[in-house]
């Protein structure tokens, strides 16, 4: 949980790395998170529940969207990409599918033109949220 409110604390930073931990439990959580609300909307039939997004999913995927797009552009940042990758998300299928691949990849060791490895950066091994 600490990742997940250490990538909303960072709502808007689309500088730096972020290792995947960072990137895989803000999603994995995020996702739980969007399932949970799926099924309150179906259970109380929210606005918009007959579309596929009730209400409380929509505004939760708006509130998100924002620290989602950021931490994806750290995490490319972390194996040697520029955030713009992210663009990918658009074409269809193959797109999520290269970006899956970028994202369980290690990133660089040392220092790239993004900053600091976050695993090798003292200040990361502890989270403070």
């Amino acid at each position: 949980m600490n990742w997940y409110l250490y990538a909303l604390k960072k709502y808007a930073v689309f500088s730096g790395r972020a290792q995947r931990q960072e990137y895989w439990y803000f999603f994995l959580i995020n996702l739980v998170i969007t399932l949970a609300l799926g099924v309150v909307d179906h259970l109380l039939q929210t606005p918009g529940v007959e579309e596929g997004t009730g209400m409380l999913g929509g505004i939760y995927s708006l509130a998100v969207l924002l620290p989602s797009l950021a931490v994806g552009a750290r995490r490319l940042h972390d194996i040697g990409r520029s955030g713009w990758w992210m663009l990918l998300v658009l074409v269809p299928i193959l797109g999520f599918i290269v970006l899956v691949i970028f994202f369980v990849q290690d990133g660089q060791p040392g220092e790239n033109e993004y900053g600091l490895n976050p695993k090798e950066d003292p200040g990361m091994g502890r989270i403070s949220v």
